[in-house]
């Protein structure tokens, strides 16, 4: 709404300018045919215009801005070359003045040399050349782009409420409109876990030390694929990281050479580490898959696999660990049961039956 009142303006703008001028005589004869010939020539460079920035909906400044300046460097190195072309080749060739299709083939040349060296290292001279920052100053390096099954899981939230991160954060429209798609799902699960993205993504917006955009870049190469495959182009295309917690987004991302954050990866480096030989205590609470293997849980959700745990279901267990295996699906700790401390009913266990335990 804002361009289009924006485009309308200019046009009327245009128009009453075009009056003026031709009503003071600065062009036309002040009446006839040829004065509306050029008023209307004048309205039509300005419907011109405004097609053209129309058809090229996202521009880059950087090019603009590179453009500019190399033009600008082009033009000053003509002018110190062509000085010496005068001072000091011409002389010796017998010449008064270096001739004029020398200087513009030397102008053309360098400008467009200036032009194409900034635009493929504008971004390696970022603290040196100014005319690279021509846009909206931005927090952090990288961009990160957020998956849909981020948003979903929902400990983005809490990690960026922290202030360790501070890289701004991108939310594409396909990972939109997958989620309202989720949430306006028949199933009740999926239904529920859609609209718990949404709420996550309101609340990031309403954290005030963050930076998050909803971006529409559409790249060609996007079309017919995946949203896998578009949050990996994307992340490419804005030379940003993809935040996720899908296991085999991550493997594919490594595979493309697209760097990747892995909530369950980040998750995990946060939790204890146990080593082997350490004792702690959970709560067997189910039977394992393995013989005589009893499950229980750590205060951060992570599995304990405890051997000789299958006949103490429903009791606090005091394990040594025996192994840990980590990936970026989560962790799980092997263990090996000792006694039992307590009974989830809330009676402890005596002394007697540890020693009847250890006695086993």
């Amino acid at each position: 709404m804002g361009l289009l009142l924006l485009r309308c303006f200019y046009i009327l703008i245009v128009g009453g300018i075009g009056i003026f001028a031709i009503k003071s005589g600065d062009i036309g004869q002040g009446s006839g045919f040829l004065d509306y010939g050029l008023f209307f020539t004048i309205l039509f460079i300005s419907v011109l215009i405004i097609a053209a920035d129309i058809i090229i909906p996202r521009k880059r400044v950087d090019w603009l801005s590179a453009i500019y300046f190399g033009t600008l460097i082009g033009l000053l190195l003509t002018w110190a070359l062509g000085i010496v072309l005068k001072t000091v080749i011409t002389p010796l060739m017998g010449m008064n003045e270096p001739p004029r299709m020398i200087t513009l083939i030397l102008a053309v040349n360098l400008c467009y040399i200036c032009i194409s060296f900034l635009v493929q290292t504008g971004n390696d001279f970022r603290f040196i050349i100014p005319y690279v920052e021509f846009q909206k100053n931005v927090k952090g390096n990288k961009p990160y782009v957020l998956d849909t099954s981020v948003l979903i899981d929902g400990r983005i939230a809490d990690v960026l409420e922290t202030s360790i991160i501070d890289n701004r954060l991108i939310v594409p429209t396909f990972v939109l409109t997958e989620m309202q798609y989720v949430a306006d799902s028949a199933d009740r699960g999926r239904r529920t876990r859609g609209r718990r993205g949404l709420d996550i993504l309101n609340r990031l917006q309403n954290i005030d030390n963050i930076d998050i955009q909803i971006d529409d870049t559409d790249l060609p190469e996007m079309k017919g694929q995946p949203v896998d495959l578009k949050l990996l182009s994307l992340a490419k295309h804005l030379g940003g990281k993809v935040v996720t917690n899908d296991y085999n987004l991550n493997k594919v991302a490594k595979v493309q050479g697209v760097p990747i954050i892995n909530l369950n990866d980040l998750a995990g480096a946060l939790k204890p580490i146990y080593l082997p030989g350490e004792h702690l205590e959970v709560d067997v609470v189910k039977v394992g898959e393995g013989f005589g293997q009893g499950i229980g849980y750590l205060e951060d959700g992570t599995m304990v696999v405890i051997e000789g745990g299958r006949n103490h279901i429903a009791e606090r267990a005091c394990v040594t660990v025996t192994s840990v295996l980590q990936n970026s699906a989560g962790r799980m700790i092997f263990g090996r049961y000792e006694y039992s401390t307590k009974r989830l009913g809330g009676t402890p266990v005596s002394l007697d039956d540890i020693r009847n335990e250890y006695a086993k």
